[in-house]
Order: structure tokens, then C-alpha cells, then sequence
């Protein structure tokens, strides 16, 4: 299903393990639950391993270990993208720290690999115990609905903490696509999490030392109306489908940290990848998870060589004691980070609002965007019109409290008003809502030849 026809090339068929403990010499399967070798998709090669549940649980021991290692070597050498299929019980108990070490080093492998070709891991049935690190250390993971992830098996956990939950409720789709954020895409069955895999690849390049594949360029759907009242929330996806080619937009991770959107598109047929704030979840407003998944998002697409086109539409970080207590600090550092390290061609539209440090962790001019454009009823400042004026004319609204609205007005016009930026260069032009795609195009356009393939950095878990 994910391979071009004919074009798999198998190694390592009949390998077998050498245990002879535990009555393992009568069970040596040539093989050893998985299987591996080289492949192309869309006629790009690849390395492509597959864990067979059928054989011994597809549980890893020591050669089953070799076999994938030999895969993430034969990618290292060949600079060619990894695919792997996990289907397995875990650990292989009867061969004990044997199999531990086995996970060791596919874990170190990953690492050495990370940023230098894209690893994709598709989980299509259970994947549990230390074998869980090796999908987070790839670059994009997906599930298939009825896959499991986790790292402590129900089992166990009722053992330990008495919770009683199903494989589904401990580390399902569902789980890791809401809550934990662990999987970036979920396919209905098997086939359309195979079908994923060849789509994002189609998206990325081969290794950081070549160039992302190049495609037809198609028109944009149109651009919507978005409301002018600040307040009012719409679905920045029709703001993006309007900037980039009509029906490449891949949306990752759709159902975590859905205040932010993070995806893989294209722009006149060149491979990109786009944030943006969501205002139909928590207003936009940045928060833990959100910095996070698109901080992570970031960092893959400077790796690989894609663009960044930023949407910002934002009010700021969400306040709030929780926030503060879980580390809003540090993980909003992440994002700011990301974005100040990448060097990658990047442009910034703020299309409503860009307030605080949320208008600088967003690919400002400051962190070294090479564009940024505002639309005309943008504001940027330090803060909203109605806080700003409660503390800067705090002892005049005391005195005569119905001059708020004059003063809000008055806040707007003098420091929140987008020429008022551009004055100042940070931002470069005030473009019309329906010049959003030709301002972004012609700018990523004419920075073709700040691409140079090169290995920038890895692709670090957050």
C-alpha cells in the first residue's frame, strides 16, 4: 500500500534470533517480526521497516533491533527519508536487557538521524513500554484509529496506581491526538494512515542537503471577509486556504492546542509551512501547549528547508496562575527561540491584532522575519485599547470617568494603528486583505536564493 509497485527491495529475510532460553530455540522465525529494506514512494527512495504482530508479537529483541538499525543506517548513507510501521508487543521479555539495548540504540539512531532526513513513524496497532520513545524522536508520528501508544500498559497501572482503563482510554488515537498532542495525524484505517505517510512526504525533501519537491502551482480559494470587529471570532483556515495553493494545506496535529494551527502547504508549488493564531479557540490567545506545538513545528520546517508564513491574529498570552505555575515562561521561550534560530525565508501577515510579547514570539521583524505585513484595521501595541487606557489615564478616568470611550478611541489612533508601525519599520507594507497571497508569494519568491540545503540543527522533542 505505501511503496511504488515493485519497488520494494528486502533485507534481512532470513535472519533469525540466537536464544536459546526460555524454549526460544523452537521458535525462530526467519525475520523476527520485522521486516525491512528500501523502497521508493512517489519515486523518491526511502528506508521502510515494518513490525509484524503475527511473529513472535513483533516484539523486539537483539537482531530485530539490527534489522531497523540496518534500515536507519542504509537512510543515513543513502540521505533518504525513514518510514516506519509499528505493530509490536514490546520488548522481547525472554531476551531481557538484550532487547533494552536493542531500544538504546534504534533511540540513538533516531537522534543522529533527527534534522538531517525526515523519519515518519505510523502507528497501526500497539506500541507500548520503552518503544514508545522511538516515534517521539521521529519527526512526524500518525495512528491509525484502534492504534495504542503509551508507556506503563493498563495492566501494570492498575497494579501500581489501581486505575482500571481500557488500551483505548490509556493511549488510543484519541488520546494522543487531543490531549497529549504525541500524534500529529490519525488515519481511519491502516490505509489512510499509509496514505498520510505519502502525503506529508510529498511535502519535505529527501534529507536537509536537498530541496523540497516542486509541484504545479494552483490558484488559492478566495479570501474570505473576516470580521473588522476584533471581538468576533472566525476560522483562520480560510484565511490560510487563500494564501496557499488551493487543497494543499495539511493541517497537523488539527485537535491539539487548537488555539494555534500549524500545517504543511504550498506556494505556487513549493513546499511551505504555516502558523497561525486560531481565534475560534481561547480568542488566539498563546498558552503552554500552543507555544509548544508550533515551537516544535517550526524548528522541523527550518531543518528541512521549508519557508514559514506566519498568520498572527493574537490578544497575547493567556494570564492566569496556571499558566505561570506549569512554565509559561520557559515553554513560550520555546517558540521564541525556534522562530529567532530559523533560517529558512519566513513572512509575517498580522491580520487583526498583535499584542505584547505574543506580537514578538510571532515571527516579528525584531526575531527576524524577512517580510511582515499588516492589514489596514491591524493594531499592534503592548496591550489592548481598553487596558491601555485604564493604566495610562488612570487618575483621569477617576476624575471623569465618561471620557473612556473618547480615550479609547483616541489610544487606537495614536498608538495601535498599523501606519504607526510601518513609520517605524516594523512592519513593511499595509497591504488589502485580497493581496495576502500575491505580498507572500512575491516574497518568498524573491528569496529563492537565501535556500541553501544544508544540515541546520535537529528536530528536538518538546
Amino acid at each position: 500500500m505505501l511503496a511504488d509497485t515493485n519497488s520494494f527491495e528486502e533485507f534481512g529475510s532470513q535472519a533469525r534470533h540466537r536464544v536459546t532460553a526460555f524454549a526460544m530455540a523452537d521458535r525462530r522465525p526467519p525475520g523476527d517480526g520485522v521486516i525491512t529494506g528500501s523502497a521508493r514512494v512517489a519515486g523518491r527512495a526511502i528506508g521502510v521497516f515494518a513490525q509484524d504482530p503475527a511473529v513472535l508479537g513483533g516484539s523486539l529483541g537483539e537482531l530485530h533491533a539490527s534489522k531497523i538499525l540496518r534500515v536507519l543506517d542504509y537512510a543515513e548513507r543513502a540521505t533518504a527519508p525513514v518510514i516506519g510501521l509499528l505493530d509490536s508487543g514490546g520488548a522481547r521479555i525472554q531476551e531481557g536487557v538484550g532487547s533494552l539495548d536493542g531500544y538504546g540504540a534504534i533511540f540513538r539512531r533516531n537522534v543522529r538521524l533527527s534534522g538531517r532526513v525526515p523519519q515518519i513513524s505510523v502507528v497501526l496497532g500497539s506500541c507500548a513500554g520503552g518503544a514508545v520513545y522511538s516515534p517521539a524522536l521521529t519527526d512526524i508520528v500518525i495512528m491509525s484509529e484502534g492504534a495504542q501508544m503509551f508507556l506503563t500498559g493498563p495492566k501494570v497501572l492498575k497494579a501500581v496506581t489501581h486505575e482500571d482503563v481500557s488500551p483505548l482510554e490509556l493511549g488510543g488515537s484519541a488520546v494522543h491526538s487531543r490531549a497529549s498532542g504525541v500524534a500529529h495525524l490519525v488515519g481511519a484505517d491502516r490505509e489512510s494512515a499509509l496514505r498520510l505517510a505519502a502525503q506529508v512526504l510529498g511535502y519535505l525533501p529527501s534529507s536537509c542537503w536537498t530541496a523540497t519537491p516542486e509541484c504545479a502551482p494552483l490558484d488559492p480559494e478566495a479570501m474570505p471577509v473576516v470580521p473588522a470587529d476584533h471581538r468576533k471570532a472566525y476560522d483562520v483556515r480560510t484565511v490560510i486556504r487563500a494564501v496557499v495553493d488551493s487543497g494543499s494545506f495539511l493541517e497537523l496535529q488539527p485537535r491539539f492546542a487548537r488555539n494555534i494551527v500549524v500545517g504543511l502547504a504550498r506556494v505556487q508549488g513549493r513546499s511551505v509551512g504555516v502558523v497561525a493564531n486560531q481565534p475560534l479557540h481561547m480568542a488566539g490567545t498563546l498558552d503552554i501547549r500552543s507555544s509548544e506545538k508550533a515551537a516544535r513545528f517550526v524548528r522541523m520546517c527550518d531543518a528541512f528547508g521549508l519557508p514559514l508564513v506566519t498568520l498572527v491574529d493574537t490578544p497575547g498570552f493567556l494570564p492566569g496562575t496556571a499558566q505561570e505555575k506549569g512554565g509559561v515562561i520557559r515553554k513560550g521561550a520555546k517558540l521564541l527561540y525556534a522562530f529567532s534560530e530559523a533560517t529558512v525565508p519566513r513572512v509575517t501577515v498580522v491580520l487583526r491584532k498583535a499584542f505584547g510579547g505574543a506580537y514578538i514570539v510571532m515571527n516579528s521583524r525584531a526575531l527576524g522575519a524577512d517580510a511582515v505585513f499588516a492589514w489596514p484595521g491591524a493594531e499592534l501595541a503592548v496591550m489592548g485599547a481598553e487596558g491601555a487606557v485604564d493604566l495610562v489615564w488612570r487618575r483621569d478616568l477617576e476624575r471623569e470617568p465618561l471620557r473612556r470611550a473618547e480615550l479609547v478611541s483616541r489610544y487606537r489612533t495614536e498608538a495601535m494603528a498599523p501606519l504607526l508601525a510601518a513609520e517605524r519599520l516594523s512592519i513593511d507594507e499595509v497591504i488589502e486583505p485580497d493581496q495576502t497571497r500575491h505580498a507572500v508569494a512575491a516574497t518568498l519568491r524573491s528569496l529563492a536564493g537565501a535556500m541553501r540545503p544544508t544540515f541546520r540543527h535537529d528536530n528536538l522533542p518538546q
